[in-house]
């Protein structure tokens, strides 16, 4: 058998050790299309603040470490996949066969449209390219404009802080962090990041850059900045452009069964170009986060090598720290129809809650400044705890989480083991 794995990173790099445990001796091939060792994204940040040296970004220390899996490592893109002929196409034109495969090519950084988007000095943050271009000229005191408030570009502005840069951040939406965070949350983050010295724009648009040392930003609000580096962390999108006319069904990302299987029978898919099922939701989504990767990459590793294998769901889980505030968001953070909530906001001690239900199960919610109650948020969404009487209590005063999961928690388990003895 042989298994071609398309994507160098974590899902990518997973999926091949699994298959290897449970097949010693199949045939396993990685293409990456990057010169460099399989590397983690999400180290790029601490590659930034000079917390780690490039090495610290590799997903795995030792040089030999994939030829002595026998996984060989192959540099090259995809281009095009023959379901029916069992192939992938490289740009190198070379061609390689298959009997499964792993789609794990992660995601793209999205282009605007923007007029100067191209001109040096103007740079996404995605690979360790990028890094090492922005790290040039993210020296102390240099001017740097930052376009995007996501939860990637507050994991870039932590990284450019800490490099003694004056920053700016401009972001379309109302509020920063708009896909993770409620207007409440994503004021207070403004708010916060505004008290360290970043210039935030939010409900602003970048509408050209002009050259010149330095760069000068034109934004929508009528104002010009000056900026010797601008950054776009304006979003990314998942990377499979190359599937077109293969016959395997994409929507936002590959579409994927518990299996982790695509529509074609052999194909899976794993990572951030995965669209899943949310368990929370019922609906289906591109989780682009690394645990949920992981889990994917396991999933379909294992019936890859031939050993079945379910995933559950995913779920949104965002646990993010934007120059020391502490914020999470979890699950359907917006609430749902027909559901309730509770908010609670101290500005002055920097603390923020918002439980959204439906019925008595927390669907989601959102925090600032509750870190001792991470894992009490998570399990209460994730679990989906019948809540009974302690919704009330919740509603009433929402700081009682831990009380909560642990008296619902403990009853809900119990029913279940009560049931499953029943059943026996």
């Amino acid at each position: 058998m042989h298994h071609v794995i398309l994507g160098a990173g974590p899902a990518g790099v997973i999926a091949a050790e699994t298959i290897r445990k449970v097949q010693p001796r199949d045939a396993i091939t990685i293409v990456g299309d990057e010169k460099e060792p399989p590397y983690s994204r999400m180290a790029i940040p601490y590659l930034l603040s000079g917390k780690i040296g490039e090495s610290g970004t590799w997903l795995r220390k030792s040089a030999s470490h994939f030829e002595a899996l026998q996984v060989k490592v192959v540099q090259a893109r995809a281009t095009r996949v023959d379901t029916a002929g069992r192939t992938v196409t490289l740009d190198n034109g070379e061609q390689l066969r298959f009997d499964t495969l792993l789609i794990a090519t992660g995601s793209t950084p999205a282009h605007p449209p923007i007029p100067g988007i191209d001109l040096p000095g103007v740079h996404t943050c995605w690979t360790l390219a990028d890094a090492r271009k922005i790290m040039a000229l993210a020296v102390k005191g240099a001017r740097v404009l930052q376009m995007g408030a996501g939860f990637i570009g507050c994991i870039i502005m932590e990284a450019l802080a800490a490099r003694g840069v004056h920053l700016s951040v401009v972001e379309m939406g109302d509020r920063m962090v708009p896909r993770m965070m409620g207007p409440t949350a994503g004021g207070m983050i403004k708010e916060w990041c505004e008290k360290k010295d970043v210039q935030v724009f939010t409900g602003t648009r970048v509408e050209a850059i002009e050259a010149g040392a330095p760069l000068a930003v034109r934004l929508s609000n009528g104002q010009r900045v000056a900026a010797d580096l601008v950054i776009s962390a304006t979003g990314v999108k998942p990377t499979i452009g190359f599937l077109a006319n293969s016959g395997i069904s994409c929507q936002q990302g590959v579409m994927t069964d518990e299996h982790m299987q695509s529509n074609v029978p052999g194909i899976y898919a794993a990572g951030d170009c995965a669209e899943a099922l949310d368990l929370i939701t019922g609906r289906t989504m591109v989780s682009a986060i690394q645990p949920n990767a992981a889990d994917q990459a396991r999933v379909a590793g294992l019936n890859m090598a031939g050993r079945p294998a379910q995933l559950k769901g995913v779920t949104q889980i965002n646990v993010l720290d934007t120059l020391g505030l502490v914020s999470t968001s979890f699950g359907d953070w917006q609430g749902v129809p027909g559901g309730d909530q509770v908010e609670l906001t101290d500005r002055n001690a920097g603390r923020h809650l918002s439980l959204q239900f439906k019925d008595d199960v927390m669907v989601g919610c959102n925090s600032i400044g509750w870190t001792d109650h991470v894992g009490v948020l998570r399990g209460l969404v994730e679990g989906q705890v019948k809540l009974g009487p302690w919704k009330a209590h919740l509603k009433q005063d929402p700081t009682r989480l831990m009380e909560a999961y642990i008296a619902s928690a403990q009853a809900q388990s119990e029913w279940l083991g009560a049931a499953d003895d029943r059943r026996r």
